[in-house]
């Protein structure tokens, strides 16, 4: 495992990577905030791997529960670059993810801060803690954006 001083910084490295394959730039670490290692790590990969739900955090929910050998990530740390959707949401809860930083905000798709609030939800069993970086957020919406510009011509 690696051990990294600035995880979202990685994060940031992986939705660029995804950019360049031609996916919406979103990267996601998750590590144990007791070593600082990283467990695992994903970038958003629909459109390669024709999988709707291989979002960044869903990529990398899988292989921290691979590496483990356990579905249940209690007490790890996710770093996402973008404000996870529902779907997201509903996965960092059932696998019990500790923390979770995210960068930019997703004030159409995004469902911690914005629209459905899943962890605000009655039915939701699991909350993580949930903090916004907002240094790190700029960089991400700037990625965001211009990938978007790109491809509207």
């Amino acid at each position: 495992m690696t051990i990294l001083a600035d995880p979202m910084e990685r994060a940031l490295e992986l939705a660029r990577a995804a950019a360049e394959a031609g996916e919406v730039p979103v990267g996601a670490v998750i590590v144990d905030p007791e070593t600082g290692e990283i467990v695992a790590e994903g970038a958003n990969g629909p459109i390669h791997l024709n999988d709707p739900t291989a979002h960044a955090e869903i990529v990398a929910l899988r292989a921290a529960a691979e590496t483990l050998g356990n579905y249940r990530l209690t007490g790890l740390t996710m770093y996402v670059t973008l404000e996870p959707c529902a779907m997201c949401a509903g996965a960092i809860s059932l696998a019990r993810i500790g923390k979770l930083v995210f960068g930019a905000c997703d004030p159409k798709g995004g469902a911690v801060i914005h629209g459905a609030r899943f962890f605000d939800q009655p039915t939701c069993h699991w909350r993580p803690e949930v903090e916004q970086d907002e240094a790190r957020g700029e960089a991400a919406s700037a990625l965001l954006k211009d990938f978007f510009k790109a491809r509207r011509g």
